[in-house]
């Protein structure tokens, strides 16, 4: 059985940081491109960040870049998300996912899907 397993989110001020991790098993970690999704009240699925199972192949939205980092380890079966300089615009509830190769932008490419973590940043 597949599971998702996300952790690190929180409440944060302006400017602070958060680092988010999401166990895997069930699957063959290793071989999956890994994505972070957000989903704010009210709005749609937005894919924050993807790494493919080739580390150095990395995807960010426009909104994150130069903020976040997604990196794994696949001894681990982990995927993870640094987050930095923290907007209110990022509260958002954070999922990770994964998909069979190649890499994609659409959550409805993603196979897998974990719980979520919420992410709140307010002074």
């Amino acid at each position: 059985e597949v599971h998702l397993v996300e952790s690190g989110g929180g409440l944060v001020q302006p400017g602070g940081s958060l680092r988010l991790s999401c166990a895997a098993s069930g699957f063959t970690f290793s071989t999956y491109p890994m994505g972070w999704f957000r989903q704010a009240p009210g709005k749609g699925r937005e894919l924050v960040a993807a790494i493919s199972w080739i580390v150095n192949n990395t995807y960010y939205s426009d909104s994150v870049k130069g903020r976040f980092t997604i990196s794994r380890d696949n001894a681990e079966k982990t995927v993870y998300l640094q987050m930095n300089s923290l907007k209110p615009e990022d509260t958002a509830k954070y999922f990770c996912a994964a998909t069979p190769p190649p890499m994609q932008l659409s959550p409805r490419g993603y196979k897998y899907w974990g719980q979520g973590t919420q992410v709140t940043v307010s002074s």
